[in-house]
């Protein structure tokens, strides 16, 4: 079915997904998830017109990309080139960038009626990147879990970091500040004051960072989680009556508690859900110590993240 309509004119559809007691809406714009039910009950922060996605997000269900998250002053040099990067976030390049794989409108490549997969040609020079990136996210609902597949290939080095920044609430609305957390990472990145990591890998141990056991979100420094965290298995949030399990084939995962979410801007308030962005970690192109996000033509960069409920 048709969502909407672009400022170009340009479709936006909606793919329905069901399979067992999961329902899902996906979007060609941004690849963006819009609902996820379990029982009836959407689980995740989503808007009702392509104006609202253009103007009101906050990446809500989006895939981002070229690079997800932060990259320091906008610049990185890959082969001797310096390359530069629009900034969006203070003096960072943010989730590609102004125009970012958020806002543009994908093609569905195939869909049956538990998997949608998509693709986006990403040119090159696109937001500074270089290379012609191919992007492909194949969606799938089996088991009670949403399982995301993402591929990238190039005709030319470049860098890439794709992740679905989608906005979790299990309990179906009020705040995450109660939903019970538990991330295997017994190492966290520390980030200086505009969030770039400083290159540590520092211990979770004894610190608010510590969520080898469950902890609730609002429990320690108020709740205000937006941190990298170095994982060595998978993730638990629990909320509402419902369990969701994450696992990922990615080293990290990106704990956003959601704190900076402002009703003035979206139609949601702070800490309405919490984010989980599965990837390899932040300003990764300017750091060499942390793994590669470098792409090379006649590689296929590959990952998987499955999100898994019971009750």
């Amino acid at each position: 079915m048709i969502f909407g309509t672009m400022p170009s004119g340009e479709q936006v559809e909606q793919v329905e997904l069901s399979s067992g007691r999961l329902r899902a809406e996906v979007l060609t714009l941004g690849a963006i998830v819009r609902s996820l039910e379990v029982s009836g009950r959407n689980v995740v922060l989503g808007l009702d017109t392509v104006e609202d996605y253009l103007t009101r997000s906050r990446y809500f269900g989006a895939v981002v990309g070229r690079y997800g998250n932060r990259i320091a002053n906008g610049r990185f040099t890959l082969d001797g080139v310096e390359y530069r990067l629009p900034v969006n976030n203070g003096p960072n390049s943010l989730h590609g960038g102004t125009e970012g794989f958020d806002r543009k409108v994908w093609t569905i490549r195939e869909r049956t009626g538990d998997s949608v997969t998509l693709t986006l040609t990403s040119p090159d020079g696109d937001q500074g990147y270089p290379g012609t990136l191919t992007a492909v996210v194949t969606y799938t609902l089996q088991d009670d879990a949403l399982r995301i597949d993402y591929a990238a290939e190039t005709d030319a080095p470049t860098v890439v970091n794709l992740t679905n920044h989608s906005y979790f609430n299990l309990a179906g609305g009020g705040d995450v500040l109660d939903h019970m957390v538990r991330i295997e990472a017994d190492h966290y990145l520390p980030v200086d004051a505009d969030k770039i990591p400083t290159g540590e890998l520092a211990a979770v141990k004894g610190t608010p960072f510590d969520f080898t056991e469950p902890h609730a979100v609002g429990e320690r420094i108020d709740g205000a989680y937006d941190h990298c965290f170095v994982l060595n298995g998978g993730m638990r949030v629990m909320a509402g009556g419902l369990t969701m399990e994450v696992t990922t084939t990615e080293p990290g995962v990106q704990f956003y508690s959601g704190s900076m979410l402002n009703t003035n801007e979206t139609p949601y308030g702070p800490f309405a859900g919490l984010c989980l962005e599965t990837q390899h970690f932040p300003d990764s192109p300017n750091q060499p110590q942390f793994p590669s996000t470098v792409l090379r033509p006649g590689e296929r960069r590959t990952s998987t993240t499955t999100y898994a409920f019971t009750s």
